[in-house]
């Protein structure tokens, strides 16, 4: 057993300590909002908050995220940042396939949770590894911006 904390609730499951965190929080809990991508922490698809931090749960055992704050796509809405960061994204129309979109968001608020007004190096260097194979990337760009700016686009 594993206890997990996943946006707000205590969660005790029956899940080898070794198991990824993505199949835990998909597979378990039936939490699809995070994406396999790659199983190597290439991609981005998968991320999710651990204490704030964007990590790639494909590639973080669930041992690892015990007694830690988990949150995931499902919940980052919930936070004055996830919003305006969901609200930009869906004002300027980022999603093209929508893939990648929760490991971009995810990161996107972690970015603007620690720094309220990036700059466009600030915006690459937090975004770099989340991949977006439909090229979306000046969108992201302009949403990152107009939440930073409290805008919905």
């Amino acid at each position: 057993m594993v206890t997990l904390s996943v946006n707000g609730k205590t969660r005790s499951v029956d899940a080898d300590p070794s198991t990824p965190l993505l199949w835990v929080l998909r597979d378990t809990l039936g939490m699809t909002g995070t994406k396999f991508g790659c199983g190597m922490a290439l991609c981005g698809a998968c991320t999710v908050h651990l204490d704030g931090e964007p990590v790639r749960s494909c590639a973080t055992p669930a041992s690892a995220a015990a007694g830690r704050k988990i949150v995931t796509i499902e919940a980052i809405g919930a936070t004055p940042v996830g919003r305006k960061v969901q609200a930009a994204w869906t004002q300027l129309d980022v999603p093209q396939c929508g893939y990648c979109q929760s490991g971009q968001i995810m990161c996107a608020a972690a970015l603007l949770a620690e720094k309220p007004e990036p700059t466009d190096a600030d915006i690459d260097g937090a975004m770099a590894g989340t991949i977006c194979r439909c090229g979306t990337y000046p969108r992201i760009r302009a949403a990152i911006h107009a939440a930073a700016a409290g805008k919905r686009g």
